[in-house]
């Protein structure tokens, strides 16, 4: 048995279309150890979620995919429906974006979680299922597990919801828990709650954890290892210290630019101009060179592919990403007051609206 739990190579994914084809996974790679959790960050549209799903083997039948997915040294990519059905809930499980299109809304959040145990355990009965998913919501942070177990999915709030997900995908003791966006549209304190459940249930069953989502701050306390991807690659993968405090990737900089400081006397972001570029028409070169303030003429010819930029592990998709050593996201991009300077843009900007009351 290997330490590595789950191996993805030179994954690739491909959807055809009238307007032709839409390129939407281009050989993402990570190995993930037992017990290790990923954060994989990136705009929408940046094929996070495109690379989950293949993972788990459910991509649509039109999607075309190359590369291997490995997992416990078994091949996935190509294994019928019945082997993967095996896989998933008991080998590898999944935590979606919105929890209602996980949970069933015709049955009560307890039958839900002792059905996927009853799956995987032919042999349990119905009584000790039913003990096991209250055991499971009050794991999660559930109130009143004995009485919650028996209310319907629509009877809980969006925190609530998800948590019961994260009961399901804990219930079998998974080696690999892929989370996808768990957090979005959630209230602060409630997403505080959702991912001290998901640690909780990494906690519980010893499982991987590959956590998505578009906040670099979700990753910052949540994961040891974290890969920033754009325009359907990786473009930079390291620790969470190698990229939170030596980022050698532009699109890095600026995303953790982007991001409020409160340990900083002045609030000034660096937001990312532009949008990311449309994966059915690449452009040639460096995809992220039509929004980068270094761009030079090489970046317009070949896409840089990863390669080493510092500590051991940390990879950039980078020409110049040497000039990036001991550079702040202010020295790149342009920055924004977020205080009264913004305010007073606002004032002078064309108003999108009239306003009915107020002053600024």
């Amino acid at each position: 048995m290997t330490d590595t739990v789950l191996e993805v190579a030179d994954l690739a994914v491909e959807f055809p279309t009238e307007d032709g084809t839409v390129r939407a996974v281009r050989g993402v790679g990570y190995r993930l150890a037992r017990g290790e959790s990923l954060g994989i960050v990136g705009e929408s549209g940046s094929g996070k979620s495109v690379t989950a799903l293949a993972v788990m083997g459910l991509l649509p039948a039109t999607a075309r995919i190359s590369g291997s997915v490995r997992f416990d040294g078994e091949e996935l990519l190509g294994l019928s429906d019945a082997r993967l059905s095996a896989v998933r809930g008991k080998g590898i499980a999944m935590v979606f974006q919105d929890p209602m299109t996980s949970l069933n809304p015709v049955y009560a959040v307890g039958y839900q979680i002792a059905e996927t145990l009853r799956r995987h355990h032919p042999g349990m009965t119905a009584k000790a299922a039913r003990k096991r998913a209250v055991e499971l919501l009050d794991v999660v942070g559930i109130p009143s597990p004995e009485r919650r177990v028996d209310v319907y999915p629509h009877e809980m709030s969006g925190g609530m919801r998800q948590r019961v997900v994260i009961a399901i995908a804990m219930a079998n003791d998974p080696d690999v828990i892929i989370a996808d966006e768990p957090t979005t549209a959630l209230d602060v304190t409630v997403q505080a709650q959702v991912l001290e459940a998901l640690q909780t249930a990494r906690a519980e069953t010893g499982a991987a954890l590959v956590l998505i989502t578009h906040d670099l701050g979700v990753v910052a306390g949540h994961t040891d290892r974290v890969a920033v991807m754009y325009a359907g690659r990786m473009v930079e993968t390291g620790s969470v210290e190698d990229i939170f405090y030596t980022p050698r990737m532009p699109y890095t900089l600026g995303l953790l630019g982007s991001l409020p400081r409160l340990d900083r006397e002045e609030a000034r972001l660096t937001p990312i101009t532009g949008s990311p570029p449309s994966l059915l028409h690449l452009p040639p070169g460096c995809p992220f060179a039509p929004r980068c303030p270094m761009r030079r003429d090489a970046c317009a010819s070949a896409e840089p592919p990863l390669r080493p930029a510092g500590a051991e592990g940390h990879l950039s998709a980078c020409h110049f990403s040497e000039e990036l050593v001991g550079t702040g996201a202010e020295e790149v991009f342009d920055t924004v007051g977020a205080d009264s300077e913004a305010l007073a843009r606002f004032a002078d900007a064309a108003p999108l609206n009239t306003p009915e009351e107020g002053t600024v």
